[in-house]
């Protein structure tokens, strides 16, 4: 089965289904979003979707009422497509523990949903995400999802495998190859045992190549579509792995292992 681990929700979502065919992939975790890249049809438009991202990764509009439109479009898109995608939640971090905890029981658990993500918690403050961490182990060790890319910064994710260390039975997934701090992102992968590495969005071929050599049983296959192309990102893991075990464990093995669905 190849899974692709890391997309968002498409409007519509026809345009996501013919990209999986095209890419020859089975199923792919979906996540809930607030911008729709796919949906500008100039620069004008692309930039007033992409500042509704700009505005989630510095935790700008983060309440709940701003989650809700983006939990429906998942929840609709999951439905009627049981088959091909696997619901992953988010939930605000600027909340009480308690509240986040109170959402997750109701918005992820509630749902039947398989993780937790993807979160987005400001540059510097990945510490955010601990009672997520808290939550998800609470849940029997839902995985979780954290953004990689910038903002994201090097001492964020050192934060993100300190608290991976106390949080042992939850998977905690690192998206983007941690960006510009990819080698740093190898680096902390590998020797935090709970962490997995997300390989969307890399812009240097040996990058994968080196991530998958280093921790082949903890790195997965995304594409982080609309952003990425699922055709584009199957490529580039099967131009820096032979046929064989390997490839087949970062193309959905892992992570079916991982989501018990293999």
């Amino acid at each position: 089965m190849i899974i692709d681990a890391h997309s968002h929700v498409h409007d519509p979502v026809e345009s996501h289904l013919a990209a999986l065919d095209d890419a020859g992939v089975d199923r792919a975790v979906l996540f809930g979003t607030r911008p729709h890249p796919e949906r500008a049809v100039d620069l004008a438009s692309l930039r007033r979707e992409m500042s509704v991202l700009d505005n989630a990764l510095a935790g700008r509009g983060n309440s709940v009422d701003g989650y809700r439109t983006a939990w429906a479009e998942l929840h609709e898109t999951l439905a009627a497509h049981p088959d091909r995608f696997i619901g992953f939640g988010s939930v605000p971090l600027d909340l009480s523990e308690e509240d986040i905890a109170a959402l997750i029981d109701r918005e992820v658990v509630g749902h039947g949903l398989r993780g937790i993500g993807e979160l987005t918690p400001p540059a510097g403050e990945a510490a955010r995400i601990e009672p997520v961490l808290a939550a998800a182990h609470d849940h029997g060790g839902l995985p979780v999802v954290v953004h990689g890319f910038a903002p994201t910064t090097a001492e964020d994710l050192r934060a993100l495998s300190r608290l991976a260390a106390r949080y042992p039975a939850v998977p905690l997934v690192v998206s983007q190859l941690g960006g510009m701090n990819w080698m740093e992102a190898i680096e902390l992968v590998r020797d935090t045992p709970s962490m997995y590495l997300e390989l969307s969005t890399a812009n240097i071929i040996f990058a994968v190549r080196l991530a998958i050599r280093e921790i082949p049983e903890r790195t997965l296959f995304g594409s982080d579509a609309p952003y990425g192309d699922p055709v584009l990102a199957r490529t580039t893991i099967e131009r820096v792995t032979p046929p064989g075990e390997v490839r087949d464990r970062v193309l959905g093995g892992t992570l079916g292992r991982l989501l018990g669905i293999l």
